[in-house]
Order: C-alpha cells, then sequence, then structure tokens
C-alpha cells in the first residue's frame, strides 16, 4: 500500500510542474484600461510611513492620473480581517452566554433610527455627537449613538402584547463623533441588557451579577476590576436639602457626571451658571465625594429612599456572593439625562482605562416618548474597552485558525472525487478545505497555517479501490480508509 501512495505522489509530482510566473517586476496594471463600473474597485494603497490615527497623509497618486480610494476606514471606524472576527465572535459568544444563564431573549433593531429618538434638551454630551442627516425623503435620522432608546421604541411598539417582566438583550453597533482615546473609537459594539417590569432594586442586582458572570469568564477578578454604585436619588436629596428647583436635576446630574474630567473649580462655575446657590453647591460636592454608605447615611438620614436602596443592593451582593465586586461612590451620576434610581459603573482598579461598562435605573424614559412609563433598567457594555484590559492582563485567547480536514486529490482528473469527499465530509459537520491545482509541499505548509487536524488524500490507485489516505497531522500517523467509510 506504502508503494502505491509514494507512486501517486511521484506521479502527481511530475504532473504538477506548471509554468510560474517570472521573478521579478511585476507587469504595469493600469486600472484606466478597465471599464469605468470596474475602475472605482482598484487602487493604489498608501504606504505604512504614510498613514497616521488610520489616515493617509499623502495619498500615493497614480502616474496616469486615475483615481485613488483610499483603502484605510474612516477614521475612528474598524475593519474586521479574520483573526480580528475570531476575537469579536469569541467576545459576542461570551455575551450571549451570559445572556443565556440569566434567562435573557436577544432583540435586534436598527442601527439607523430616528433623530427625534435621541435629540433630548439636557446638555448631554451625546447629543453633540451625532452621525445625523436628512435622508432622501426628507427625514431627520441618526445612526444610533447608543441602544436604550431602541430599546424602549420597541417595548412602547410591543404594547400589551408581551408580558411583564422583560428581560432582553442586544449587541449592536453604536455610534459617536467624539474625541478618539485608548478603548474609545467612534463606533464600537454594545452588550446592551435591559429589564421592563421590576420595579424593586433585585433587578439592578440581576444585571450586576450579569456583568461579574461576564468578567469570570473572562478570567478576570475582583482585585483586576471593581463596579461603583451609587444613587440619582442621592443626589436628588441634596438638590431637595437646598431647595433646588425640579427642573434643574437633570441639568445638575451631567455637569456632575464630569467629576473628575474637569476641575472642582470649572464645576462648580457651572452650577453657579445653571442658578444653584454657593451654599447647594458646595453641599453637592461634599456628599458626592463621600464612599462610605454609613456616612451618606449620617448626612441624609435613614429615611430616604436611596439610602434605602442602596442598603438593599448591597445586601443582595452579600447574597449573591459579589460584595467584594462593588463598592459605594457617590460621585457616579452617569451622564445620560434618564437614570432616576441606582447607576452604576465598572472600573479597572489600575485606573489605567475608561469605564469599562455602565447603567442604572431609567423608570421615566417610556413617557419621554409619549408612553405610560414601565419602570426599567439597564447597562451597555462595549467591546473596546474590554479587549484593552485583556491585553493588558495578558488575557486573551488564542483564536488561531483551526480547520478539522484538508482534502487533496493527487491528480486533476481526481477532482470530483475529492468534491465528493469534501461533501461527505461537511454533511457530518467537519470544517473541509477543498484544495486544487497546488503542489504538495504548499499544501502541508498551508495545513500547517491553519492548524489542520487532517490531510486526505485522493490518490488514483487509492481511489481505484475506494480508498482515501489519510494523515493524522498532529502525530504523522498515516493510514487508508474507505472513502464511504470516512468520518
Amino acid at each position: 500500500m506504502a508503494a502505491s501512495a509514494s507512486a501517486s505522489l511521484r506521479h502527481h509530482l511530475l504532473l504538477r510542474r506548471r509554468p510560474r510566473f517570472p521573478l521579478g517586476p511585476s507587469p504595469t496594471f493600469r486600472t484606466s484600461s478597465l471599464p469605468r463600473r470596474h475602475q472605482r474597485l482598484f487602487a493604489s494603497a498608501p504606504s505604512s510611513s504614510t498613514v497616521e490615527n488610520g489616515e493617509p497623509s499623502s495619498p500615493v497618486e497614480p502616474s496616469d492620473g486615475a483615481s485613488v480610494v483610499d483603502v484605510n476606514p474612516p477614521r475612528g471606524t474598524r475593519d474586521f480581517p479574520p483573526e480580528d472576527m475570531r476575537l469579536r465572535t469569541w467576545l459576542f459568544d461570551q455575551f450571549r452566554e451570559v445572556s443565556r444563564v440569566m434567562a435573557f431573549e436577544e432583540v435586534d433593531f436598527p442601527v439607523l433610527e430616528s433623530e427625534a429618538l435621541f435629540i433630548r434638551k439636557a446638555g448631554e454630551e451625546i447629543t453633540q455627537q451625532l452621525y445625523n442627516f436628512e435622508d432622501k425623503g426628507g427625514r431627520r435620522v441618526v445612526l444610533r449613538p447608543e441602544i436604550t432608546p431602541s430599546l424602549a421604541r420597541l417595548v412602547i411598539k410591543q404594547g400589551k402584547s408581551v408580558s411583564l417582566p422583560l428581560k432582553w438583550f442586544t449587541i449592536g453597533q453604536c455610534w459617536r463623533y467624539e474625541r478618539m482615546t485608548r478603548g474609545r473609537r467612534r463606533e464600537h459594539y454594545q452588550w446592551n441588557m435591559d429589564i421592563f417590569g421590576m420595579p424593586k432594586v433585585r433587578a439592578e442586582s440581576e444585571l450586576l451579577q450579569a456583568i461579574i458572570l461576564l468578567f469570570e469568564r473572562l478570567g478576570i477578578t475582583s482585585s483586576d476590576v471593581g463596579i461603583r454604585v451609587s444613587s440619582r436619588k442621592v443626589l436628588q436629596a441634596v438638590l431637595n436639602m437646598y431647595s433646588v428647583p425640579e427642573h434643574l436635576f437633570t441639568e445638575v446630574c451631567v455637569i456632575v457626571d464630569k467629576l473628575g474630567k474637569l476641575t472642582r473649580e470649572e464645576i462648580e462655575k457651572k452650577l453657579v451658571t445653571i442658578g444653584l446657590s454657593s451654599e447647594a453647591v458646595l453641599g453637592i460636592i461634599e456628599v458626592l465625594s463621600l464612599k462610605s454608605l454609613p456616612k451618606l447615611e449620617e448626612v441624609l438620614g435613614s429615611d430616604v429612599e436611596a439610602v434605602a436602596d442602596l442598603k438593599k443592593l448591597f445586601s443582595f451582593a452579600e447574597q449573591y456572593d459579589y460584595a467584594d465586586w462593588i463598592c459605594f461612590d457617590a460621585s457616579v451620576v452617569r451622564g445620560l439625562a434618564y437614570y432616576t434610581g441606582i447607576v452604576f459603573e465598572a472600573f479597572d482598579r489600575d485606573g489605567k482605562l475608561r469605564a469599562i461598562c455602565g447603567g442604572g435605573r431609567y423608570d421615566r424614559l417610556l413617557s419621554t416618548f409619549g408612553s405610560e412609563d414601565i419602570p426599567a433598567c439597564g447597562f451597555g457594555f462595549g467591546d473596546a474597552v474590554i479587549v484593552e484590559l485583556l491585553k493588558e492582563k495578558g488575557l486573551l485567547p488564542d483564536l488561531s485558525r483551526q480547520i478539522d480536514d484538508i482534502v487533496f486529490p493527487l491528480d486533476e482528473e481526481l477532482e470530483g472525487p475529492a468534491c465528493s469527499v469534501a461533501s461527505s465530509l461537511r454533511k457530518q459537520g467537519r470544517s473541509v478545505d477543498l484544495v486544487e491545482d497546488k503542489r504538495l509541499k504548499w499544501v502541508f505548509k498551508h495545513a500547517e497555517r491553519i492548524n489542520a487536524g487532517r490531510l486526505i488524500l485522493v490518490g488514483k490507485s487509492e481511489w481505484e479501490r475506494g480508498m482515501v489516505r489519510v494523515k493524522i497531522l498532529s502525530t504523522r500517523e498515516e493510514f487508508e480508509v474507505k472513502a464511504g467509510e470516512l468520518q
């Protein structure tokens, strides 16, 4: 049998000696010689030395005057070649698995939404970062900057056809025209989990467990990451103490959310500008500096709703066994105007990255769209910062390409039988790369590149006997198998 196989290989190598392109400079290819509709598909890529921050500083000009297409994606966006796509798919699989064990259902919405869904008048940064425009029908539309309003729209649309509580999740792309930093781009994918119809803090406790389950699946520990927790009701209680008008609440939230980004003096100046007294400003800053729940209780009193909610949440954290992950921090208010209660955000304890994820309760969002309110809470978890953290901690998985089988005909006349073998294996669920018109040496190198498990050779003498030759690439073991029994 071995002699027959060797004869087939020698026969194959003789037949496969085909003319090669000569070494040396390639002939000039002019796009101007192509039909006009095809010219746009070809362009000279800028050299690596001309690319800065994803954009070429000086595009290459072709000698024949043909137009040049910039092959880089728009600034702040990404391509996903196979190796990056494998990482993205793996991360999304982790999102979906956590959502599954938490008994959430997956939903989706269009990336293109009505602009009115995202235009609010509370001075949020997000309204200044929209990719918005008028479509050809004269409608104002936007590439969604976040997902929660789209979710709220779907809940309103579904109406009474769904029973509460709703536990939904989605993984979608979001767009914001903002300044780019590490872990921040102008587009990103975001995992959202939201609960509608649960008014008590048990809902927030469930969401926090989902986040922590995800971290644990990724190999991240509570010494790597923490979750700061507070409540918008804390700030509301302070404003009530100083008789600050109700209509200023959301503006105050948006301003104090910039603590850490702006200096204390700048924050105080902005608060005074919208009409707060110096005494109220001082009281707000002092309370927001608190990091202890008992101290907050001393300032606000035990009968304040914010204190009761937070104490209940920390009690649940003990029962869920994630108390070491969370900490009270009164300065957490989150920047979106619609939050009404508990708010939280995850951070890396080394302080090298921006917030990993964040969320909270938004019981009054639906009424801003003209519908009856339903108590709700949720979070958004982006794909960019978590990947940076995994790189930082050396936790990125090995996601090399892996193929079960390579099927290779040793002669041109055996291409049909090779197709039959490949098709049979694919129907069994195996991943199969059918390779033709290559030298055997190239096939072995290709098998190594893609981490193939087996090489299946379809040779003339073997096929005449209804057999194929199988090589286990990890052990170099070789044997013949009946083609109809190959698994």
